[in-house]
């Protein structure tokens, strides 16, 4: 759901369910669902964000392009996926303009499955896990570099690269 308003903030309430199951091993969070994800109501669907391209080269898989292949590339290979940012204000899809967050709470996703390590998808979400997150899981993330066409300096070798630790887990 969002409610723009006339300043130009939009109130944003986070709207898809984390995707797991009693097998995932590694958790990633992402910051929040950009302007064309919510379009796709599913994760990471702007067309320039990498994400589907690094996971896939990482774990030596097509490229999912349904919802249905891309919940199962995640499953199949015991990654869960959701987002710190329950619900916020923003403008766009800018990260950098983020404010009066409330954090989705992953303990539910902790307890039914066993989680052994958790990553973030950029800084933005890093830094909002350590602030809202890491109180509530007493488990320190770790920052993987962002996926998001924003990080043109990471190429998208190096973000493989960087990614690969999802297969270490």
């Amino acid at each position: 759901m969002v409610e723009t308003r006339q300043d130009g903030w939009e109130h944003v309430v986070h709207g898809f369910a984390p995707i797991y199951d009693a097998r995932s091993r590694v958790l990633v969070l992402g910051t929040l669902p950009s302007v064309k994800s919510r379009e796709e109501n599913f994760y990471y669907g702007h067309a320039r964000n990498r994400f589907w391209q690094v996971l896939a080269a990482v774990f030596d898989a097509p490229v999912p392009q349904s919802v249905e292949e891309k919940k199962a590339l995640l499953l199949s290979r015991g990654v869960a996926l959701w987002d710190v940012v329950g619900a916020c204000d923003i403008r766009r899809s800018a990260d950098s303009t983020i404010r009066n967050v409330m954090p989705n709470d992953p303990r539910p996703i902790l307890a039914a499955a066993p989680i052994r390590a958790i990553y973030t998808n950029g800084a933005m979400a890093f830094e909002l896990y350590r602030k809202h997150l890491l109180p509530l899981t007493g488990i320190e993330a770790v920052r993987l570099p962002s996926t998001s066409p924003a990080n043109a300096a990471c190429g998208t070798e190096a973000l493989v690269e960087a990614w690969r630790v999802l297969r270490e887990e």
